[in-house]
């Protein structure tokens, strides 16, 4: 390895020596909670949003179909945007990240309810306009609630058995929101007889809930490792930011794969109060079911942590996604039945909520990575580029959904059709085992940054090192 000197793009490490040591169990959870409160609004958004639209507020399938998937791909871009907002700011008392999160997530909260609030009197056309407009602002804040959030992990610790730690809090508080969201949701809301009211407090219930969420992340947690740009003082050109993503190998087979396990789980939420509705003609049922799968969903990502040390990140996700697949495609071959239908939606759940997991603790390697391999370090642009691919799979999810709910004849709180139930059913089991398939594919083909060689880059990173020679000290 070269010794030479970066002098244009390298950076000096404030703090390298805490880089590997390791943070304490209450700041490796209390992060976690941050995903907690992330679900609280985000999920209502991916799991009921379209029914609200389809089935209290008027709109039409296609129409709600257009509203999800041009709306996240406005989202999509929106996060590059939030992330060089976010890089170039000056850590300040509270750091870089943490402040920006928790002001931006009272304002999503803020946002959240009125997404499920649709104004009387409106027009059919001018319905549409309304849920644009405030999907989009609520899809702005989200950008900077989350691009913080996710950047924060890999500035409080480069120590592998403590990312692999946070990495399964998070998902522990994500599925964690999803469990309580999808159990009480529904049931609050029929509490009221007016419908309409009931999304609008269940959603003011859920995002007051967020709030806490994140600020015991915020209080909780600190910014452990401090890098400053020895440019700080220069305008930083769009080829500085190009160069940081576009040569990071590890970050865009992450994002490749994100496509389809994220499009997945999206779908599979989103469908699930359609399925409960109309295939199994029970909603009731939906809290039931969410209950199951995602409380076993919980107590399956705890054993994240073990898998991660005995057979590695790549493996573990690798095996997970297999067995989605096959728990996905059985469910769909085997007739509707409430019983095998529970236990391979579990079992298929569970199973991506471990890949799930691993990727979080896979996004904070990649933007070290991106440090050692071109001296510069962007950990919210980097975090920005594998968010887009997470919005442009929930585009995607809302494309298969809403999308198969309009081609297939979907009517509204009606009984439906033998095309429309398959397409439900569809929708819920083979497009995951598809997209699952694909993921994996991906994983094992592309992602090339292994444990063993991520400890070296971290240990390169400590000492002052990058690819290609030394940073500048002082």
């Amino acid at each position: 390895m070269a010794e030479s000197v970066v002098k244009t793009t390298a950076e000096k490490i404030i703090d390298p020596q805490h880089a590997s040591k390791r943070i304490s169990l209450k700041e490796k959870v209390s992060y976690g909670f941050g995903d907690f409160g992330n679900g609280f609004m985000f999920d209502l958004g991916q799991s009921y949003l379209t029914n609200f639209y389809t089935d209290v507020a008027g709109i039409s399938a296609a129409a709600a179909a257009g509203v999800f998937s041009i709306t996240k791909i406005f989202d999509a871009f929106m996060d590059p945007l939030a992330g060089s907002i976010i890089d170039s700011r000056t850590p300040g008392k509270r750091g870089k990240f943490r402040p920006v999160m928790m002001v931006s997530s009272v304002l999503l909260a803020i946002m959240t309810v009125i997404i499920f609030i649709m104004p009387s009197g409106l027009s059919p056309t001018m319905k549409i306009v309304y849920a644009y407009a405030t999907y989009m602002a609520w899809g702005v804040l989200y950008s900077f609630t989350n691009v913080p959030y996710g950047s924060l992990a890999s500035v409080m610790t480069r120590n592998v058995d403590d990312r692999s730690f946070m990495a399964s809090t998070r998902q522990a508080g994500s599925i964690g929101a999803q469990l309580v969201t999808g159990v009480a949701f529904v049931p609050i809301m029929l509490l009221f007889s007016n419908t309409k009211v009931g999304y609008a407090v269940t959603a003011a219930i859920m995002a007051f809930i967020g709030i806490c969420g994140f600020f015991i992340c915020y209080i909780n947690t600190k910014e452990h490792i401090h890098a400053e740009n020895s440019r700080s003082k220069e305008r930083e050109t769009m080829k500085d930011y190009l160069r940081v993503v576009f040569t990071n190998r590890p970050l865009w087979s992450l994002i490749l794969m994100t496509l389809f396990t994220i499009s997945a789980m999206n779908t599979n939420n989103q469908m699930m109060i359609y399925f409960c509705k109309y295939n199994l003609n029970n909603i009731g049922l939906q809290p039931i079911i969410n209950f199951i799968m995602m409380g076993c969903s919980v107590a399956g990502i705890t054993l994240i942590p073990f898998l991660v040390k005995k057979f590695g990140k790549k493996k573990t996700a690798i095996g997970g996604l297999i067995i989605g697949v096959v728990a996905d495609a059985l469910n769909f071959v085997i007739p509707t039945n409430i019983v095998t239908f529970i236990i391979l939606v579990t079992i298929g759940y569970v199973a991506l909520a471990i890949p799930n997991g691993v990727t979080w603790a896979f996004v904070s390697d990649t933007i070290d990575y991106g440090h050692w391999h071109t001296g510069v370090r962007k950990e919210g642009i980097t975090y920005a580029a594998f968010n887009f691919s997470r919005k442009i799979a929930q585009s995607i999810a809302a494309l298969v959904s809403a999308g198969i709910l309009a081609a297939t004849g979907y009517i509204a709180n009606a009984h439906q059709s033998s095309t429309t139930l398959l397409g439900i059913k569809g929708a819920m089991t083979i497009y995951p085992a598809v997209a699952l398939l694909l993921a994996a594919i991906i994983i094992t083909l592309l992602y090339n940054l292994p444990d063993d060689k991520f400890k070296q880059i971290a240990n390169d990173l400590e000492n002052g090192r990058w690819e290609k020679g030394t940073f500048i000290q002082g």
